[in-house]
C-alpha cells in the first residue's frame, strides 16, 4: 500500500456512502494521529485499537450521523504520495471560510489548522473536511 492516510479516508467515504456505523481500517501511529484530531474536532464519535481478522493490529472507527446523514461531507486527500504539500503557518488554507479543517502534519505532531495557526508552525497539509 503506498498510501496509508489516503486509504483511510476511502474507507471512511466508503461506509458513510454505505450508512455503516463503524469501519476497521489498519493501524499506524499516524493514523491514530489523524483520527485524533478528526474525534477532537467532532466529525467522529471516536476510535479504538482492536486486532484485526489475521491478527494484525486495526483501527475501529466509529462514524457520526445527524438526521441519518454523515456528518463528514467532504473528505479530500491535500498531500500526495506522489506530491508532497507543504505550506508555512501564512498558506495553511481554511476549508470552506473556516467551517471546515485542514489536518496538518507538523514538526510538533498532528494538528487541526487552527492549533497549527496559534502554535505559529507549518507542516505538511494530509487532508481537509468539511
Amino acid at each position: 500500500m503506498n498510501d496509508p492516510i489516503g486509504d483511510m479516508l476511502t474507507r471512511i467515504r466508503n461506509s458513510q456512502m454505505r450508512g455503516k456505523t463503524t469501519v476497521i481500517t489498519p493501524a499506524s501511529k499516524l493514523r491514530a494521529w489523524v483520527l485524533d484530531v478528526l474525534a477532537d474536532e467532532g466529525y467522529i464519535r471516536g476510535y479504538e485499537k482492536v486486532t484485526g481478522a489475521n491478527g494484525h493490529p486495526a483501527l475501529e472507527i466509529s462514524l457520526k450521523y445527524f438526521d441519518g446523514t454523515p456528518v463528514i461531507r467532504e473528505l479530500k486527500r491535500v498531500s500526495k504520495p506522489g506530491r508532497r504539500v507543504y505550506m508555512g503557518v501564512k498558506d495553511i488554507p481554511q476549508v470552506r471560510q473556516g467551517l471546515g479543517v485542514s489536518i496538518v502534519s507538523t514538526p510538533k505532531g498532528v494538528m487541526s489548522d487552527a492549533a497549527a495557526r496559534s502554535a505559529n508552525v507549518g507542516g505538511e497539509v494530509l487532508c481537509t473536511v468539511f
